[in-house]
């Protein structure tokens, strides 16, 4: 028995990945811990390319834009210029990055780092995408009936295509319409939600959006989206107003469509 129904005048079904559609548990001891253990060696065999430095180059003006709004960071600010020692800088980095993967920082320059570097170990297949069981069925179940399936997530498009792409049950990439990360603003905020819509092309009405975050939710409920919190093993609990407030699935399958969605 479906446990939330699609309203319907529902064109779009929105997605988070983490927690969502993935195990919680991939991202935490998986995707997270590879960075840790291979960020410094990544830095050094690619510090000379353009793409690094760019990448380098975007979390320097994110150390300066968080000395200016007086955010705890580092002692030592990212540099990399001609007159600083390689591997000084490379370590200075590796503390920045470190540093804000250990406040849970979803930062651009970070996701895009972390994206690059997932790109190599999905490429090299040290690294395989993981997807809840119920989750390629319900997909596909909702294409059928003409809906447009989008991912809304805090890691990078590139990240998110790696993961669907080089995901265990093969190349998913083929069951979305579209992809949208920080770039378009932050999760918790009802304007990124607008923005979303916006770009899709529909009324922020017409579109469903699940995600284990209520913060999320409630933003998305405000900016007039429909919303369901799902409910996954190693998620976050909810409290009972919580629970109270949103409708709540523990699987895909537990979403039905209505007659006219």
């Amino acid at each position: 028995m479906a446990a939330a129904t699609v309203p319907a005048n529902t064109s779009v079904i929105l997605l988070d990945i983490e927690g969502t559609t993935t195990p919680i548990t991939f991202v935490k001891d998986i995707l997270f811990p590879y960075i840790r253990e291979n960020l410094e060696e990544y830095l050094s065999d690619h510090w000379e390319e353009d793409e690094c430095k760019q990448d380098v180059h975007l979390l320097k003006k994110q150390a300066e834009e968080d000395q200016r709004q007086n955010r705890a960071c580092p002692v030592h600010t990212v540099d990399q210029t001609v007159h600083t020692d390689e591997e000084k800088a490379i370590r200075e980095v590796v503390e920045s990055v470190l540093w804000q993967m250990a406040a849970d920082r979803k930062t651009t320059a970070l996701k895009q780092l972390q994206g690059h570097m997932w790109r190599a170990a999905y490429h090299s297949g040290k690294i395989k995408g993981e997807v809840y069981q119920d989750v390629v069925p319900a997909i596909r179940g909702w294409r059928q009936r003409g809906m447009k399936v989008f991912i809304y997530s805090s890691g990078s498009v590139e990240a998110q295509k790696l993961l669907f792409g080089y995901s265990v049950e093969g190349d998913l990439l083929d069951l979305f319409d579209g992809h949208f990360d920080t770039n378009v603003g932050a999760k918790v905020e009802s304007k990124s939600y607008e923005r979303i819509a916006e770009r899709i092309g529909c009324a922020p009405e017409e579109i469903m959006f699940l995600t284990d975050v209520t913060r999320e939710a409630k933003a998305a409920e405000e900016a007039g989206l429909s919303v369901a919190v799902v409910l996954r093993p190693g998620n976050m609990e909810l409290t009972e107003e919580e629970r109270a407030q949103y409708t709540t699935i523990t699987s895909f399958s537990q979403i039905g469509l209505s007659s006219s969605a």
